[in-house]
């Protein structure tokens, strides 16, 4: 499975220049934006049914679990494997990505701290998620390079291991 999922990781990596020339959106936009939405749908699946039931702690572990993983464990990995690879990768994130990633966690943490659930909690969230969206939407960032083309095929491929 992780041969497969590596192989279909860089297809995708390969082809999301040409997909976002052809739609009409920066490439920042579909690898930040549009490519975990369908990366991850089963994970998003599984949370809401979990939160449909009741289950609002399993709902919470499955949903923030990853993006735990993603931020702690694949990027750094990334760019470990990358330099092993020869690939001249770091941290250092642009304005717009550290802005969006500290608004994401504030506005979570302050969502769930007093330990109740209700919609307009939720929906908080997902506004959240759209003005995200709609920064990345309106950036118009360079192609993509062989860097960045290089951290999405390991992070595809790190995080269906993971889920697998």
């Amino acid at each position: 499975m992780t041969a497969v999922t590596a192989l279909l990781s860089d297809y995708v990596v390969g082809t999301i220049e040409d997909a976002s020339k052809s739609w009409g959106v920066s490439v920042s936009f579909s690898s930040i934006i549009l490519l975990p939405i369908v990366g991850n749908a089963t994970e998003h699946a599984g949370a809401v049914i979990f939160a449909i039931r009741d289950k609002l702690d399993i709902s919470l572990g499955v949903a923030l679990g990853s993006s735990t993983q993603i931020a702690m464990f694949v990027v750094p990995l990334s760019v470990i494997v990358g330099w092993m690879m020869g690939i001249h990768m770091d941290l250092d994130f642009n304005l717009l990505e550290t802005g969006s990633l500290f608004v994401s966690v504030l506005v979570t943490a302050f969502t769930l701290q007093d330990g109740t659930s209700h919609y307009m909690k939720g929906l908080i969230l997902i506004l959240c998620y759209v003005v995200i969206s709609a920064c990345f939407f309106v950036l118009r960032s360079p192609t993509l390079n062989q860097t960045d083309a290089a951290i999405v095929a390991l992070g595809s491929s790190a995080e269906g291991v993971m889920v697998s």
